[in-house]
């Protein structure tokens, strides 16, 4: 399976590297514009970190890898790469507008839309040197849904936020796979707490772990609970009234306060992910008993790929993400899931402003 995959790999990057470089007219108009392609060159950047991996472990050199080819039709260029100092692995680059290569193109300025920086993160890679570490931290999510117990978290978090002191953070771009994806939401929200907003793309974050499972256990016996106490009479001198005012006021406090619109991109097909297309409607909150009005203001994009019943590993494949066929249902604010994930960010003390005269071109 490995083998096939490098092929496979290889094959595609030949295919990249082979396809003319954008015109100038093409950069002006800006196809950074387009979600489509810009989804299918962050896709791309995410591939070029499993090829750096790969290249590593094959003593693959830079005028021979694999990687670079799947960065450079774009005009960027590798400044660094995040190294597990456990086991030496490559499981994440940042990569940066090459000016100098835009130029010989007579491209004078990055165009727009174009991030300036983006921060790549891969998922899992089954093969010797990597499968220990990286299956650690599946089962750090699967167990605790969380991954910032792992020495990646605290890599990443200081990489990316030594980006955002140099550069404004809207010029900045962080995305992953699968494990990757995982990671990208944790630390841009982490970043998002403190008032940084990085632009996120994510490509089939995993979507269970077992404290998510207990927790909905736990909120089932909530509802039962609230349901019961509803029948009881109550002393309460809160009226329905005014509940409903108050409910209303946390809705359009939280609705101003919204800063951090991540990305998601999912296959209905791939298990690992799919409980983001989980929906939060009316009917359910009422059938629920619960009238949690934070919930749905939560903004995220959630992009929903339903190709019928697929194989999981091209469900779960980066390779589809950057195909042209793609039909994409778009979704905003109605993935259960995400709202829960990020709804601590809404119940926070407003952040202070980041310093102003940061670098900016």
């Amino acid at each position: 399976m490995v083998v096939w995959m490098l092929i496979r790999m290889l094959s595609m990057s030949v295919d990249l590297a082979m396809s003319p470089s954008p015109n100038w007219r093409d950069l002006i108009n800006s196809s950074w514009k387009d979600e489509n392609y810009k989804r299918t060159v962050v896709a791309c950047f995410i591939q070029a970190v499993y090829l750096l991996e790969l290249d590593r472990q094959e003593n693959r050199k830079e005028e021979n890898g694999l990687a670079p080819k799947w960065w450079l039709p774009f005009k960027y260029k590798l400044i660094q790469t995040l190294i597990d100092e456990r086991d030496g692995t490559i499981f994440g680059a940042i990569l940066e507008w090459d000016s100098y290569s835009a130029l010989a193109n007579f491209v004078i300025i990055r165009p727009s839309g174009a991030p300036r920086v983006v921060l790549a993160l891969r998922g899992t890679l089954l093969k010797g040197p990597t499968i220990r570490r990286d299956l650690e931290d599946d089962f750090r999510f699967l167990a605790w849904e969380s991954l910032k117990g792992s020495v990646r978290f605290k890599q990443t978090f200081e990489a990316l936020k030594a980006v955002t002191d140099k550069y404004r953070s809207s010029d900045i771009c962080v995305a992953g796979h699968s494990l990757g994806a995982g990671l990208a939401l944790q630390v841009g929200k982490e970043l998002a707490k403190q008032g940084i907003y990085v632009e996120a793309h994510l490509f089939n974050p995993p979507s269970f772990s077992i404290a998510m499972s207990l927790r909905d256990v736990g909120e089932k016996v909530g509802i039962i609970w609230k349901r019961f106490k509803s029948m009881l009479p109550s002393g309460s001198s809160v009226t329905a009234e005014q509940q409903q005012q108050q409910r209303n006021g946390l809705v359009a406090s939280t609705a101003a306060e919204i800063k951090w619109v991540p990305h998601l991109y999912v296959n209905n097909s791939d298990y690992i992910c799919c409980r983001y297309t989980d929906s939060v409607t009316a009917a359910q909150d009422e059938s629920s008993g619960i009238k949690d009005m934070a919930a749905p203001v939560v903004a995220a994009k959630l992009y929903v790929l339903s190709k019928g019943k697929q194989k999981f590993l091209d469900a779960h494949g980066l390779e589809q993400w950057w195909a042209d066929d793609l039909e994409l249902q778009t979704i905003i604010n109605s993935s259960k899931l995400i709202s829960k994930q990020l709804k601590s960010l809404y119940s926070l003390p407003t952040p202070q402003q980041a310093p102003a005269g940061l670098q900016q071109m």
